[in-house]
């Protein structure tokens, strides 16, 4: 016989960067393993320096980390671990991130734009990356532009299940705050068996987060109304919406999302707003300043952890989803 037979097991390695550690921390928590040590630390230049304390040949790794401000700072600092695992002979690389960075940026809305989105997703392959799972994109399209496999993971079983065990759902109107998040609001009135109605807005095309809320379609006078959408980040849409909706005769506004990003004037908005609550997940770490009553932030470890689990055991990803 020629060659050498080998009788190893696969390895899973779990790796964090520096970003948003406590939802590492959990999903370590819910695989039941630990995080690989990691030295990590900045240059006085701003330069960022990795080592892994542990060897990572022949393991299947997988690296969490959110794009989350420094936005560009932890995208960099991804990509330099990602080098950093393919170097140390690891048999895959799964980028874990929780929020995909720069995904509103996922087409041409006017001529010389960049398609930002695709170049984050050219980075991860160019690094090393060999799949990505990820948690509600802004768009369903952004899968196609990684060259691999993409796990597109949802938040919407874990925040329905919340809303709907908390409003009389008898009472309940799903709104969506666009036309763009329209289905995914007809997945939540599948989910929780409620009317639909949408907040029709126009955006000033030369003024970011500028938008002007126009009319409400649908009935929501006297209904506890549930806005829906993936991030966001100055409040400013959202809150605009929800001020429709009072203005249509709504008993009550309930904001979720995906990811709350909350930057710029987001935690005044919010403070000052009339919404009863406002439902995040952990996607992002929550600014200490929005530790406020009204913000529930619910878990997705449990989610993030079963998804981690499927792909290192060959199993599949699209039967979390299947039963909900």
């Amino acid at each position: 016989m020629t060659g050498i037979k080998t009788t190893g097991e696969k390895k899973l390695m779990l790796f964090s960067g520096r970003a948003h550690p406590e939802l590492a921390e959990e999903v370590a928590h819910q695989l039941g393993v630990g995080l690989v040590p990691t030295k990590a630390f900045d240059f006085a230049n701003g330069e960022i320096y990795v080592r892994y304390q542990e060897s990572a040949r022949g393991a299947d790794c997988f690296l969490m980390q959110s794009h989350t401000a420094p936005i560009n700072k932890w995208i960099m600092e991804q990509l330099i671990m990602i080098d950093a695992l393919k170097r140390a002979s690891a048999r895959s690389i799964t980028v874990v991130i929780p929020s995909y960075g720069y995904a509103r940026q996922d087409k041409k809305h006017r001529g010389r734009e960049p398609i930002s989105a695709r170049l984050i997703a050219d980075l991860l392959k160019c690094a090393g990356a060999d799949r990505i799972v990820t948690v509600d994109l802004h768009t369903d399209q952004i899968q196609g532009f990684f060259d691999g496999p993409v796990d597109h993971l949802f938040a919407l079983p874990v925040l329905a299940d919340y809303v709907g065990a908390k409003v009389d759902r008898e009472k309940l109107t799903v709104v969506s705050p666009d036309a763009g998040r329209v289905r995914v609001a007809d997945r939540w009135c599948d989910r929780l068996d409620a009317p639909l109605a949408i907040v029709h807005k126009r955006r000033d095309k030369d003024v970011a987060n500028q938008v002007t809320v126009h009319e409400v379609v649908g009935d929501v006078k006297d209904r506890v109304c549930v806005l829906v959408d993936d991030m966001i980040d100055t409040g400013g849409t959202i809150c605009a919406a929800a001020e429709a909706l009072f203005a249509n005769g709504a008993a009550d506004v309930i904001v979720t999302a995906t990811h709350g990003i909350l930057s710029g004037p987001a935690a005044d908005r919010l403070k000052n707003s009339k919404v009863s609550e406002f439902v995040f997940t952990n996607t992002l770490p929550t600014p200490s300043e929005l530790e406020l009553d009204k913000i529930t932030v619910l878990s997705m470890a449990p989610t993030i952890a079963r998804a981690i689990r499927e792909v290192f055991e060959d199993g599949s990803v699209t039967s979390l989803f299947e039963e909900q």
